[in-house]
């Protein structure tokens, strides 16, 4: 099993059982679901509700209706396991992507780093010939991410590398 980190628990919210967790994971949509599995300290817990509130994602968890027995939760990490992800052919995490080839038509290179620019706008921070080149995740230079073969093939431009 490989464990994702998806989150933190920061609180509770009420007094029935309900956790605050920050996450900036990409795929909550397939993590915070009632009836999956996350998990805390090596445990298991299956979620029996869900909901997002400003910047939280809320959940309860099965077996557990008072804030006095979620406490022991608090600021612990939370984690999904990779399979029970279920991610399209277009998804990929950023923990496995950074370990991919990058393939160009000048040479191969690393990726060095991925980082936001804003909230919507993915960097990549490559290492070519030595040389540092920034493009944007979402950029028409990325011309295929293959999975099987962990490659990226990116078109570089004419001004992109000194």
């Amino acid at each position: 099993m490989k464990k994702i980190y998806i989150g933190k628990i920061v609180s509770t919210h009420g007094i029935k059982g309900e956790l605050k967790i920050i996450s900036d994971f990409p795929f909550k949509n397939k993590v915070f679901r009632k009836d999956n599995t996350l998990l805390i300290d090596e445990k298991e817990y299956k979620i029996n509700s869900y909901r997002h509130h400003k910047i939280y994602e809320m959940i309860t968890l099965d077996h557990y209706k008072d804030i006095n027995e979620v406490q022991f939760l608090l600021k612990k990490k939370v984690y999904i396991d990779k399979e029970s992800l279920n991610l399209d052919e277009n998804e990929i995490l950023d923990e496995e992507l950074i370990t991919y080839n990058v393939i160009t038509n000048i040479g191969e290179g690393i990726i060095k780093e991925i980082f936001f620019a804003s909230a919507t706008n993915k960097i990549l921070r490559l290492n070519i010939k030595n040389q540092e080149v920034l493009i944007p995740l979402n950029s028409p230079y990325i011309e295929k991410i293959d999975k099987i073969k962990h490659k990226i093939y990116v078109q570089i431009i004419e001004g992109m590398i000194n």
